[in-house]
């Protein structure tokens, strides 16, 4: 069975996103991440991605003996059956054997397809950039007011606060922190139903999800985040490290910052097979996320037990965390530590809301 694209051709096949790999400083390591997946993928490749064989599991063996009517090859079932991803569409379609490539390979072309198909939107990472630039220089001179008049607001000098700033501008679209990563395509794919596709596919669901993520997440760093932050770093004063053990243990905690943030907005995806609509449920992922993760000030500003609780919740591992362990506020073993724990405890919680979905499913459309 073969799905027909729905969203035009392959990123790969339009010259048109060359410039802004190059702009984004980003298509060496997606053509890297590609070679060694060995699959043409769509810009979309989430959405394109469909199952073919017979009955989407079997892939029959071809019989000498003639075809059928309708032109077909008659021929045996496999025993053991062999389930085949497809990706792109027409001459540039090619398959994938799940059961030769294993389960690695298998999500590593699921998040090159992600990080494809957001490097295929230009004028959007462009837009992204001039914005994040204009709201960091507005939030830079506002927070130097306020530690002129606050000095060591939260254990930090004003340079670290101006680092927090570009920092938080830099991963405001890496980690989603207002939304609009995997979790609005799931929902959508749960209220029309399209789910059910996703649920057949002999692939892991919160796997899936997570590499499609991880992908953007990639794509939205490199494009999106780090021109903001040399902006800021040549123009304003920051406290940055350097030496490379702290830029190292920074890059960790941004991985595990992603996985919590996919994590945390899984969650909210997965109301959606009981809500049936994810407006309400993204308009409270929104405000959260943007209040709890440090986005309007650094959590270690917020006083008495309100500030000890902001501090403990799993948003803080977002923003908080990777800037103290850059500007060497807290330890890098106990941001991983802290950052582990929520993302073990968040997956574990979306795979039981998953498996509770998944025996009752409920979904429009379908």
């Amino acid at each position: 069975m073969c799905a027909r694209a729905r969203y035009g051709r392959a990123q790969g096949d339009t010259p048109k996103t060359r410039p802004l790999a190059r702009f984004a400083l980003a298509g060496t390591a997606a053509t890297l991440l590609a070679l060694a997946t060995g699959a043409s993928t769509h810009a979309d490749g989430l959405d394109r991605t469909v199952w073919t064989g017979a009955d989407l599991n079997v892939t029959p063996h071809d019989d000498p003996g003639g075809t059928d009517r309708r032109g077909k090859i008659r021929g045996t079932p496999d025993p053991r059956p062999t389930r085949l991803l497809r990706f792109g569409a027409g001459a540039a379609r090619r398959a994938v054997d799940v059961g030769s490539v294993g389960s690695g390979r298998l999500y590593a072309a699921v998040a090159a397809g992600g990080f494809r198909r957001y490097a295929t939107y230009r004028a959007a990472t462009l837009a992204g950039v001039f914005t994040n630039t204009v709201f960091g220089v507005i939030l830079v001179y506002t927070y130097m007011a306020l530690w002129d008049e606050k000095p060591h607001l939260g254990g930090y000098d004003q340079a670290q606060a101006v680092t927090y700033v570009w920092l938080g501008q830099c991963l405001y679209a890496t980690l989603a922190i207002q939304g609009g990563g995997a979790e609005k395509d799931l929902m959508e794919r749960i209220r029309t139903g399209e789910i059910a596709v996703d649920l057949y596919r002999p692939a892991d669901l919160q796997l899936w999800w997570l590499a499609g993520d991880v992908g953007r997440a990639l794509f939205q760093m490199l494009g999106r985040g780090v021109i903001p932050f040399a902006f800021g770093a040549v123009f304003f004063p920051m406290a940055l490290p350097t030496s490379v053990a702290p830029w190292a243990a920074f890059a960790v905690t941004l991985l595990l910052a992603t996985v919590v943030s996919f994590a945390i907005r899984y969650l909210a995806a997965l109301s959606v097979f009981w809500l049936m609509d994810g407006m309400g449920v993204s308009q409270a992922l929104m405000v959260a996320g943007v209040f709890f993760s440090g986005m309007v000030l650094p959590l270690n500003a917020f006083p008495g037990a309100f500030g000890e609780v902001v501090r403990v919740l799993p948003w803080a591992a977002q923003i908080q965390m990777p800037a103290d362990v850059l500007m060497g506020e807290t330890g890098p073993l106990r941001a991983f530590a802290f950052q582990a724990a929520w993302a073990v405890a968040l997956l574990a919680a979306g795979r039981l809301l998953q498996s509770a979905a998944t025996r009752r499913v409920v979904v429009q459309g379908g």
